[in-house]
C-alpha cells in the first residue's frame, strides 16, 4: 500500500477531519472551512472525500476554495503538505476518462453518460458547451483529440486547477505508530473481498454494501466514505462511517473529526 500514485499516508495523526463530497458547492464549502478553521488542534490531518466537482454549478470556485485552505492549513505550525490529503471521487474519474474520450470504444455514448451523471456543470464551468462535445465525438478521433487538448488548455488556464486534478488519491490511510488501528478513508466504497491494492473502480461505484460491513476491514478500525446514493447524513457503523448529508442535491456539506482508535470527536455542517 506504499503507492504514492495511489494511496496516501496521514503520519503520525492525532484526528483527522474528514469532508463529504462537495459536488462543486462552494458557499457551503466556504462555510464549512470558517468553521473548521476554529476548530483545528495541533497534530489534525484533513482529507477531502472526492466528488469535489460535478453537480453544482461552481467547479471554479470550489477548486480555487481547496486551494486557498489548503495553503492556509500547511501555513500552520508543524504543518506539512502531506497533512492535506484529497481523493479522487467518481467525479474526478469521469473527468479524468473525459481528458482520454478519444480512445473510447463508443466514446459518443461514454460521454452521454458521463453528462447524465453531472459531468455537464463541470464542462459549462471551463466555458466549454457539452452539445459540442458530443459532436465531435460523432465526428471521429481527431476532431475529438482536438477538443479533449481545448478542454486541457483551459483548465491549465486556471492555476493550480490542472495539478489539483491530476494529483487526487484513490484512498488514505492512517499510519498509526505503537500497534494501533487506525483509519481508512476512500470515496464511495470498496470490495471488502479485496485488498486495498486491487480495488480499482470499487472506490467509486463499490457502495451497495458498504453499510453491511460488519468486520475489520484490514485491520482498520474504521473505514469512512464521503458519498453514499441515499445520502444518509452522518451514519455511523460497528466499522464505518458514513458522512454525505446531501450537498449538490439540496442538502447540507459534512464535516467530521475521527481519533484513529475510530471514535467520533466532533462534527461540523454547513
Amino acid at each position: 500500500m506504499e503507492n504514492r500514485q495511489k494511496f496516501a499516508i496521514l503520519r503520525a495523526s492525532r484526528r483527522v477531519w474528514a469532508v463529504s463530497s462537495i459536488h462543486a458547492c462552494p458557499a457551503q464549502l466556504d462555510r464549512l472551512h470558517v468553521a473548521l478553521t476554529n476548530r483545528l488542534a495541533f497534530g489534525d490531518r484533513l482529507v477531502y472525500l472526492g466528488n469535489l466537482i460535478g453537480r453544482g454549478s461552481g467547479t471554479l470556485a470550489t477548486l480555487n476554495a481547496l486551494l486557498r485552505f489548503r495553503s492556509l492549513f500547511m501555513a500552520r505550525p508543524d504543518a506539512f503538505a502531506s497533512d492535506v490529503v484529497l481523493l479522487r471521487g467518481s467525479q474526478e474519474e469521469m473527468w479524468q476518462k473525459l481528458l482520454q474520450l478519444q480512445f473510447a470504444t463508443d466514446p459518443k455514448g461514454v460521454l452521454q453518460w458521463m453528462l447524465d451523471q453531472g459531468v455537464a456543470a463541470s464542462l459549462e464551468a471551463y466555458g466549454i458547451d457539452p452539445a459540442e462535445g458530443l459532436r465531435e465525438a460523432a465526428a471521429g478521433p481527431r476532431q475529438l483529440t482536438r477538443w479533449t487538448g481545448a478542454l486541457r488548455r483551459r483548465i491549465q488556464d486556471h492555476p493550480g486547477h490542472y495539478e489539483l486534478l491530476g494529483g487526487l488519491r484513490r484512498a488514505a490511510y492512517t499510519d498509526v505508530q505503537g500497534g494501533g488501528q487506525g483509519l481508512l478513508f476512500v470515496n464511495a466504497g470498496l470490495d471488502p473481498s479485496r485488498p486495498l491494492e486491487t480495488q480499482k473502480d470499487s472506490f467509486w461505484w463499490g457502495a451497495a454494501g458498504f453499510p453491511d460491513l460488519d468486520t475489520s476491514y484490514g485491520g482498520f478500525a474504521r473505514v469512512v466514505r464521503g458519498f453514499s446514493p441515499h445520502h444518509p447524513g452522518l451514519e455511523l457503523g460497528a466499522f464505518t462511517a458514513t458522512l454525505d448529508a446531501g450537498c449538490g442535491f439540496g442538502g447540507k456539506l459534512l464535516a467530521a473529526c475521527f481519533r484513529t482508535d475510530g471514535s467520533l470527536e466532533d462534527q461540523i455542517e454547513a
